[in-house]
């Protein structure tokens, strides 16, 4: 039975972390070119160079999810403590099965908003996706704070020093 994330998953979890926050927090490129691009005007070059960076960035998200989802197949994951009562165990594997949707659907209403025209993609992605995966992230900081400290389980110590 496996203990401890591998590292690579480690590793993974983290980069996707700072690349989605990047995402989520520097998203205002993106936004203005497609209210610019849906207004039906011509985005500047400098627009869309700047909109390219969030893109190439969810892209490399959706890279990653692959590998990640890949890893966690062949590599297994550990158990989920004792300590935490069996309702919430059945929330945090929602919770996480939610976030890979999101590494996957994301990116690709993205790439379909962006890429290829589709209004319905871009309010997708940037409003109720995005709010999901900032109400996830909340989540899952306060699930592992609350193992960490209330708890006292090694739920944090997995995904950080192994």
């Amino acid at each position: 039975m496996v203990s401890s994330f591998s590292m690579p998953q480690r590793i993974l979890h983290w980069i996707m972390a700072l690349l989605i926050l990047f995402n989520l927090i520097f998203s205002d490129a993106m936004e203005t070119y497609g209210r610019v691009f849906f207004g039906g005007q011509t985005p500047t070059p400098e627009q869309v160079s700047a909109a390219n960076i969030h893109a190439y960035v969810g892209i490399a998200v959706l890279v990653l999810a692959v590998v990640r989802l890949c890893l966690r197949f062949f590599q297994g994951v550990p158990p989920e403590p004792e300590q935490e009562p069996p309702f919430l165990r059945v929330v945090a594997k929602i919770g996480h099965w939610a976030f890979y949707a999101l590494f996957f659907v994301m990116p690709f209403a993205g790439i379909g908003a962006y890429y290829f025209g589709n209004k319905t993609a871009a309010f997708a992605h940037a409003g109720p996706m995005k709010l999901l995966m900032w109400a996830l992230i909340v989540a899952h900081i306060a699930g592992a704070l609350v193992h960490h400290f209330y708890w006292k389980t090694d739920v944090l110590k997995r995904m950080t020093s192994g």
